[in-house]
């Protein structure tokens, strides 16, 4: 691409799937490469949704195969020794490596002052003073703790979501970072101090001026990315149209970030300087709905030609795909959608949904996928993959397990 302002869409494809690192030599799995590929997305999704398993463990199968999720478990949750992850709001909830704690500061500070937070969580940090106070002391006397132990609500219903006044406090000082996540049981959180779960260099450091932080959750954003607009760049860290138009502007004018155009694609895009961009990208992977491949479901759509939405919420009778479905990136395309379920009690992965995209599914895509599927079985514990449908691409698929 060099001394080129425009990109095929062919090449934005090749350069979002690069920084995205699929395709990439595997190598050995090991901590060091878990946590690196986490360096370099910057951000998992968390959900809580276990239809297959929980949504953060799948990035790292989607790109590395069959990995210990133990691994992950002991970066996030680990001894604190251990530890190069920590939870906070990111994308949405979401893992993110300790480099990105110190970016991420400014909104802590703006949390504790009621702003970029939800509105009702800000007005009980302006009402409930006393009872943020309470469970803060509670915390530092008692912790690691969950909502569930300092729960005191004897009532059926309630504000905040119905949630207890213990609940909404302590999410509050989540938000304003006086409370992290120490460790999780089962899918509860347990909330310390957070001088008591990071490094105190980390805590006790200065905190970097609110402009070079957002410089550096965009350059986060970009490397994960490859190629994207400003909307997408925004979206990555969830920064304000404000905030990242401004910080936009700036890392353009030095040089950081460059303005191409991309086929097809009606706004202004970006990229780091002159990037190198793959021949091409053989990558065959199923993908979390949560994906930061594909979570801005706009940016799917202009890169790979393919509407996507989640059908959780939609009832069955309306469904178009299925209630738990997964994109399947094959080659340099999201060619299908599987529709999937962990049924553990029966030891199986079940494949209640197949669909191709109008290119179709060829003989090579469908072994691909074949693979996939008795790899993600095996990764999960699950004896077998079980296909529920009866259709012609079921039967193609059923013949290629």
């Amino acid at each position: 691409m060099r001394g080129s302002d425009s990109l095929s869409l062919k090449q934005a494809r090749r350069l979002a799937l690069s920084a995205q690192q699929f395709g990439k030599p595997i190598g050995t799995v090991d901590t060091r490469r878990v946590r690196g590929l986490i360096e370099r997305l910057g951000v998992l999704q968390i959900d809580s949704v276990n239809a297959l398993v929980r949504s953060h463990y799948l990035p790292l199968f989607s790109r590395l195969g069959d990995y210990p999720a133990a691994l992950l478990e002991e970066l996030a949750w680990g001894p604190k020794r251990r530890r190069s992850l920590f939870e906070y709001w990111g994308h949405e909830a979401s893992l993110m490596p300790l480099s990105c704690y110190p970016l991420l500061r400014w909104r802590m500070r703006r949390a504790e002052q009621g702003i970029g937070i939800y509105d009702w969580l800000s007005r009980f940090g302006r009402e409930h003073p006393q009872a943020i106070a309470q469970v803060l002391q509670a915390v530092r006397e008692q912790g690691p703790l969950s909502a569930g132990a300092l729960a005191k609500r004897v009532e059926k219903a309630g504000p905040w979501w119905d949630w207890s006044k213990e609940k909404a406090a302590l999410e509050w000082l989540f938000a304003a970072g006086q409370v992290s996540v120490a460790g999780r049981r089962g899918f509860e959180r347990l909330y310390d101090l957070t001088e008591r779960v990071l490094p105190a260099a980390l805590v006790n450091a200065p905190e970097l001026e609110t402009a070079q932080a957002q410089r550096g959750l965009l350059l986060h954003a970009m490397q994960a990315l490859g190629v994207a607009t400003e909307k997408d760049l925004r979206d990555y860290f969830r920064l304000t149209p404000t905030d990242s138009k401004a910080r936009l502007a700036e890392l353009v004018e030095a040089g950081t970030f460059r303005r191409v155009g991309v086929e097809g694609w009606q706004t202004p895009a970006y990229c780091l300087g002159e990037p190198r961009i793959p021949r091409k990208v053989e990558a065959s992977a199923l993908l979390s709905p949560f994906d930061s491949l594909v979570w801005e479901r706009a940016r799917t759509e202009r890169l790979f030609d393919f509407r996507y939405r989640l059908e959780i919420y939609t009832p069955a009778h309306k469904r178009v795909y299925g209630y738990y479905v997964l994109p399947f990136l094959h080659g340099e395309r999201l060619v299908g959608r599987v529709d999937l379920r962990a049924e553990r009690a029966h030891g199986r992965l079940a494949v209640h949904g197949v669909h191709a995209e109008s290119t179709g599914l060829d003989d090579a895509a469908l072994a691909a996928l074949a693979g996939q599927l008795r790899a993600m079985a095996g990764w999960l514990g699950l004896a077998e993959v079980a296909l529920t449908g009866s259709g012609e691409l079921d039967a193609r698929l059923r013949a290629a397990l």
